[in-house]
């Protein structure tokens, strides 16, 4: 059995996750309030902005490894990829459409749903506790979006908004689950494995940018006296930058803890996110939204006690207390399947 990860690199790597999900958010809502008609060509170009920065480390570390590119391993491949584009496609037209303090609502269902996806790839079930403390972020996600009379008519979301905020859930669950198993055929490599989902994403994402017409939309702006390249180049570049940085940090936070712990993880940014919002761009923080944040933390410092109090051997252990703990966020059986990032790359913030 492998040796566990300490503490502290745990601590590094949640941390590292945290800091570049939230500068993607706050610098992709930005563009996003500047160019709304370019959600697409934007993503694109985050996406080949990873893919070259990965071909520079290759050239400057040898740690850095792009793996060739064969037809086998792109077949192979292909669910997670598809998985993840999907996923960030989503994300990105939730964060567009609604605040960034209320951006959480793509991340409400994000636990329930990867504790199910979880149990039916490794066909077994979480413990009560475990599942008690992913209700109780879940509530405090569904109480800070309640409808409130107090909002003023630009800070309530559409409907078509939270069906992008709850398809963006669903993939990144989804995503976050397939990851490990595609690792292998990536020789067990997060790089390898990034480069694959950035570079396919973007072949696949091509279509879709010509089929809504993004590209016309960008001469439309270009001829626009009113409108700065300047946002769209530096927010791109910027975004493009950490997204890479994101797409790793997000892909080690799953390798060296679990996808339910990474995801709670990403539950505590939402409440720093949700602060920034207010602070950035003076987005409502009504009442409801205060016990929200109040009540995620709980249920997410309830579930770090859980994992602080979990014994450690757990391989000595008969088969029915092995049940009995959080099979959610142990090390998944093989064969468990197909990150984000949200976050998965650039998107999954």
């Amino acid at each position: 059995m492998d040796a566990r990860p300490s503490a502290w690199i745990i601590a590094a790597v949640v941390t590292f996750y945290m800091s570049a999900a939230l500068v993607m958010v706050f610098v992709n809502k930005a563009v996003l309030n500047s160019t709304p008609d370019l959600p697409l060509l934007f993503l694109f170009i985050q996406l080949i902005i990873a893919v070259v920065l990965l071909h520079a480390g290759a050239l400057l570390t040898p740690k850095i490894e792009v793996p060739p590119l064969d037809l086998h391993t792109a077949k192979k491949l292909t669910p997670v990829v598809l998985i993840n584009i999907v996923g960030l496609v989503f994300n990105m037209l939730c964060l567009r459409d609604v605040e960034a303090s209320f951006f959480q609502i793509a991340r409400g269902l994000v636990l329930p749903l990867t504790i199910s996806a979880s149990s039916i790839a490794t066909r077994s079930r979480p413990s009560i506790s475990v599942s008690f403390a992913a209700t109780i972020v879940t509530i405090g996600f569904f109480v800070g979006v309640a409808p409130e009379h107090t909002l003023p008519t630009a800070s309530v979301p559409s409907g078509l908004s939270l069906f992008y905020g709850f398809l963006s859930s669903l993939f990144i669950a989804i995503h976050a689950v397939l990851i490990k198993s595609s690792l292998p055929f990536c020789s067990n490599s997060t790089i390898q494995l990034a480069y694959w989902t950035n570079a396919g994403s973007a072949f696949f994402l091509v279509p879709f940018i010509l089929i809504t017409g993004e590209p016309g939309n960008l001469l439309a702006l270009v001829s626009d006296p009113k409108w700065h390249m300047s946002t769209l180049f530096w927010g791109s570049l910027i975004t493009g930058v950490f997204g890479f940085l994101l797409c790793v940090a997000g892909l080690l936070s799953i390798k060296v803890t679990s996808p339910i712990t990474h995801m709670f993880s990403s539950a505590m940014r939402s409440v720093i996110q949700t602060l920034l919002g207010v602070c950035i761009f003076h987005d409502v923080l009504t009442t409801n939204r205060l016990i929200s944040l109040a009540t995620i933390l709980g249920g997410t410092m309830y579930y770090t006690w859980l994992k602080s109090n979990q014994p450690p051997a757990q391989s000595q252990r008969p088969q029915a207390d092995q049940e009995a703990l959080d099979n959610g966020d142990r090390e998944p059986k093989v064969g468990w399947q197909a990150p984000d990032l949200d976050e998965g790359l650039n998107g999954k913030n």
